[in-house]
């Protein structure tokens, strides 16, 4: 986990709805945990969905799940 300073996170907190920025990094690692327990796809697809649901509302939200989709695919089994 990366450290972040005080500022970085009040400017999260402020452009994320209420509540928002922490449930995303929850996710965030569940997702990448689901990944090194080799389900992938699984994690690419709920990435995915992610980025669609938070599209309008959180813009920072959703350029982190793109962010990790875009970590992730590479080692989706084909």
């Amino acid at each position: 986990m990366s450290y972040t300073t005080p500022a970085t996170n009040a400017q999260r907190m402020r452009a994320a709805p209420c509540g928002s920025a922490g449930v995303v990094g929850i996710l965030l690692a569940s997702l990448e945990a689901l990944a090194a327990a080799g389900q992938v796809d699984a994690a690419c697809r709920f990435a995915g969905q992610a980025c669609v649901s938070l599209r309008h509302d959180d813009a920072h939200g959703e350029r982190q799940f793109n962010a990790l989709l875009h970590r992730l695919a590479p080692r989706v089994p084909w």
